[in-house]
């Protein structure tokens, strides 16, 4: 009874890691995929685009490329404010790249998805107030 019970665990552990490891292998490439979207959305900014691969300090280039102060990245720190936070700088991120809400709601939700788009794309970066010198409030 013991060896079929072993036989049996010992078949799904072999299955279940092809899973994994497909799994693990399409995490990767998703992850580099969104940090070279990153990178070129960085460098359509005006930013070093390296500064995708750099923890924190992406953070604080992509505070600049919303048009916000630097210190705003200690506001990522605090519980809830951060979600706050985050969606006004994807917010803003969207509409520098001459993009509007809906964009933005794909940033904050499917980001894996929209910062490929907008660093692979045709969008131009057009500066902190996106709206050719409009002020924005957000």
């Amino acid at each position: 009874m013991m060896h079929v019970l072993g036989t049996v665990l010992a078949d799904t552990t072999t299955t279940n890691s092809g899973v994994g490891a497909v799994g693990g292998l399409v995490g990767l490439i998703v992850a580099v995929l969104v940090i070279v979207g990153m990178w070129r959305m960085f460098q359509k900014a005006g930013q070093p685009g390296w500064a995708a691969i750099i923890p924190f300090y992406n953070a604080y280039v992509l505070c600049h490329v919303a048009g916000k102060p630097g210190w705003w990245l200690i506001l990522f720190f605090i519980p809830l404010v951060n979600i706050v936070i985050a969606c006004i700088v994807w917010y803003n991120v969207a509409v520098n790249f001459g993009r509007g809400m809906g964009f933005a709601i794909g940033l904050i939700l499917l980001s894996f998805i929209f910062i490929p788009i907008l660093g692979f794309g045709s969008a131009q970066y057009l500066g902190s107030s996106g709206q050719g010198g409009q002020t924005r409030y957000a």
